[in-house]
């Protein structure tokens, strides 16, 4: 396997307060990794470090494969889309938008393009909304025009920040379907709360609290999570389901707080 990024003791402070630190992590080109932890642990500033859009120390190596003019190419989409439903603008359109960042402002874009367009929204089961306005898609049909906007310019990593958030059921499945088949052509890194859902879809888990442990199996136990500091609630499925929460203290700091 082909690592496509080398992270190497990386740091993230804000206004003094640490974020992360003494962070190691190798992400290869066929991964499929869920990034798991509690609120505030530093999940979304680690794929924000991994984007190069927050301050760091320490190294981040990214792989000639991986760079594009220079720049690491990464497709990302956010937790909340910054597009106002209510402007004039075709799902079409949004999801060229993608190739901005690969042309000049004069580009006028071909049929190349247009053909482009046309395939990612077949992937994702949206070619009949092509020409329908933003303001009329459901939350879930948002969700997937943006993920083939992040896709469109076909990069070799794929980032996602809690994508199944405001999707219901039905869109929650076939975003994580459409994400399986992506994963054959792509890296993913998916940030989410969820560790019930996406065991059943990724392949890596990376629990991040402050520190960052990679677990190479999406298969997780409660005595791992422990291990790596890591708070987060396991689900078991039985005859009677059931939530079971242990104890845990993970700082002197917040234990002398309570």
């Amino acid at each position: 396997m082909e690592p496509i990024i080398t992270i190497t003791n990386l740091g993230v402070c804000y206004d003094k307060v640490t974020a992360l630190e003494h962070v190691n992590l190798t992400i290869y080109d066929n991964d499929f990794i869920g990034i798991i932890g509690p609120n505030g642990g530093g999940k979304s500033t680690l794929v924000k470090a991994i984007m190069g859009v927050v301050p760091h120390s320490g190294d981040i190596e990214y792989s000639t494969t991986l760079l594009r003019h220079k720049k690491p190419h990464i497709g990302y989409l956010p937790q909340i889309s910054s597009f106002d439903k209510a402007f004039p603008i075709s799902v079409g359109e949004v999801v060229m938008s993608g190739l901005q960042a690969e042309q000049s402002l004069l580009h006028r874009y071909g049929a190349d393009e247009r053909r482009r367009v046309d395939e990612v929204l077949e992937k994702a089961h949206l070619s009949e909304l092509k020409n329908r306005s933003i303001g009329e898609l459901s939350g879930g049909q948002l969700q997937r025009v943006m993920l083939c906007r992040a896709i469109i310019s076909n990069p070799r990593l794929l980032v996602l920040d809690e994508p199944a958030n405001f999707v219901d059921n039905r869109f929650e499945n076939e975003l994580y379907s459409l994400l399986q088949e992506l994963s054959k052509e792509m890296a993913i890194i998916m940030v989410s709360h969820d560790l019930g859902t996406i065991s059943s879809v990724v392949r890596s888990i990376v629990c991040v609290n402050r520190h960052v442990h990679r677990h190479d199996s999406n298969v997780i136990t409660e005595e791992q999570l422990r291990n790596y500091d890591c708070p987060i609630q396991l689900i078991s499925h039985g005859d009677i389901p059931h939530t079971i929460l242990g104890e845990h203290h993970h700082c002197s700091e917040c234990n002398s707080k309570k």
